[in-house]
């Protein structure tokens, strides 16, 4: 499984490392990514995400209902 978020569509990006040598390097930046548990109140379950940081914060705003709603319609995920 690729480490993307699952709310907000987040994934590693690729940059250049600073280094002072002629080497040109890359690097890798990965995602703040965290397995968790959300409580579906409406349908009585629960659902594990996988989901950066910045996906929590939106799920904390709009609600587990909205956001995967909005990031099935983005498809990010499949089904919920």
């Amino acid at each position: 499984m690729s480490r993307v978020c699952q709310i907000t569509g987040k994934k590693a990006m690729v940059g250049n490392n600073v280094s002072h040598s002629k080497r040109r390097t890359k690097r890798k930046f990965n995602v703040n990514l965290f397995k968790k548990k959300f409580y579906m109140p409406h349908e009585d379950r629960w659902v594990q995400l996988t989901v950066s940081a910045a996906g929590m914060r939106t799920i904390n705003k709009k609600g587990i209902k909205i956001a995967l709603a909005e990031a099935q319609g983005k498809g990010f995920i499949d089904k919920f």
